[in-house]
């Protein structure tokens, strides 16, 4: 349990254009004492890659029919961990980001947690 702690006063980029699902994500993390920025579409998302404060994102890989690739390189270009979150068997993402986490949709909030925890423990922000 102490490992969690290690999520508390983070903050936890979560792309994801179901808003349904942001909700609850949203409770899951702030539950776990996470500042949630959270958006829906990608040129807000890419925005905030790039120029905000974020220690982990959760990326949807599907956003409004686009691919959340280009939000995936910024952070990428910042070494800041993410997790890919999809409904779809992606190729793509084991070809293009074969290192980075992908978590299948539906998932556990706590698959969810656990994974975002070890990716700050280890600091994995490596391409």
């Amino acid at each position: 349990m102490a490992k969690r702690t290690l999520l508390k006063g983070r903050n936890i980029l979560l792309v994801e254009d179901e808003m349904m699902v942001a909700m609850l994500l949203e409770a899951v993390l702030e539950n776990e004492g996470c500042n949630v920025i959270s958006v829906g579409h990608l040129e807000q998302a890419t925005l905030l890659a790039t120029e905000r404060s974020i220690d982990a994102a959760i990326l949807d890989v599907n956003l409004h029919g686009c691919r959340s690739y280009a939000v995936a390189d910024a952070l990428a270009a910042r070494a800041i961990p993410f997790v890919f979150a999809t409904g779809y068997g992606d190729v793509d993402l084991m070809t293009l980001y074969p290192t980075r986490p992908v978590l299948a949709k539906p998932y556990k909030p706590d698959v969810l947690i656990a994974t975002l925890t070890s990716l700050i423990a280890t600091g994995s922000g490596d391409r």
